[in-house]
């Protein structure tokens, strides 16, 4: 026994043993009790084929290494989701990719750019997130986001069921070409147009932590009549599209500046493509239907605001106006007014 460290066989053993009883202990079985024990959110769809394969090409990319996936219980991220993240939110992407391999972890550490966690809600339009993909300057003035140009291929010939990205012309290295986008492209914009924080079974949500620095103005897009604020709802959801002026972008997005429709004494054409989206002009990229997202007044709001800028000159949208129209309107469908 007094020698037994000058065995060799019996204490690589004896080490080989503790090794795995400490491995089973402190690793492996709290990890499986964890993940057996998370359940997804009754309202949460499970991940498609498509979104799985995008959730690879995200982690290949290293998206995660700037944006995070986490919603912390804080003042300072309610612009990141309407409630702090809980394990189920994670129960899909957190799944095993099979035997071998975990799932990767996308929960982030740095923001360089912003949280993703809801960014499905926030910007649910897919050409969007091709062309930030393509060139993120074109849709976001002043993004540091390098282009990520080998998802896209430009061509003079695109095959009958290419998925075209709107790049305009000027961008072109050939005018004669059109960029379109590769499966990798369509699988990523897949996954991140699924990433929104599905409702908790009760309807309530946990209360984010008070700012130590005292009450801080309502955020865009979180829901309730207090965020009716028609510039900061522009700001944080349009100008994504329509730019932070109204004037658009050639080939991609439509003006608000000086748009017969914004303009008009009448404001149901507007109101109608804003809660149901809009897809009846091939020069541009599809609208994205905005009823499931904000409430009749904050709707009303984001109307009276373009309606009065941008050398737009169209009388102020009551919250009473809205209702009727989003009572016609299937919120998933795209109508043509």
């Amino acid at each position: 026994m007094l020698n037994f460290h000058k065995d060799h066989r019996n204490l690589v053993n004896v080490a080989l043993l503790v090794f795995v009883l400490l491995s089973m202990g402190i690793a492996i079985m709290p990890a499986s009790a964890l993940s057996d024990g998370t359940q997804p959110l009754p309202d949460m769809p499970k991940m498609t084929p498509e979104q799985r394969r995008g959730l690879e090409v995200y982690v290949a990319e290293n998206c995660a290494a700037c944006h995070t996936q986490q919603v912390r219980n804080i003042a300072m991220d309610k612009p990141w989701g309407a409630r702090p993240s809980i394990p189920s939110d994670y129960a899909y992407s957190k799944q095993r990719l099979d035997v071998w391999r975990a799932s990767p972890s996308v929960l982030g550490s740095e923001r360089t750019g912003p949280d993703l966690t809801n960014v499905g809600q926030r910007q649910p339009g897919a050409q969007w997130h091709l062309l930030h993909l393509y060139d993120p300057r074109m849709v976001v003035k002043g993004s540091i986001m390098p282009r990520y140009g080998w998802l896209f291929e430009e061509t003079a010939h695109p095959a009958a069921d290419a998925v075209v990205v709107p790049v305009p012309k000027e961008r072109l290295s050939d005018t004669a070409h059109v960029v379109v986008a590769t499966p990798k492209a369509l699988d990523l914009v897949a996954y991140l147009t699924s990433l929104r924080q599905a409702p908790l079974p009760d309807g309530t949500a946990p209360a984010f932590l008070p700012s130590p620095r005292g009450p801080e103005k309502a955020e865009q897009g979180t829901g309730g009549d207090a965020a009716a604020d028609g510039e900061a709802l522009f700001k944080g959801t349009c100008s994504a599209c329509h730019q932070s002026e109204g004037q658009g972008l050639a080939g991609a997005f439509p003006p608000l500046a000086g748009s017969p429709i914004v303009n008009a004494e009448d404001p149901t054409q507007m109101l109608s493509i804003v809660l149901g989206g809009y897809d009846a002009r091939a020069e541009y990229g599809v609208m994205p239907p905005q009823a499931a997202q904000f409430t009749d007044a904050q709707i009303a709001a984001v109307a009276t605001y373009v309606r009065s800028h941008f050398g737009n000159k169209a009388p102020a949208v009551e919250p009473g106006a809205v209702a009727p129209l989003r009572a016609q309107i299937a919120p998933e469908t795209l109508i043509v007014p």
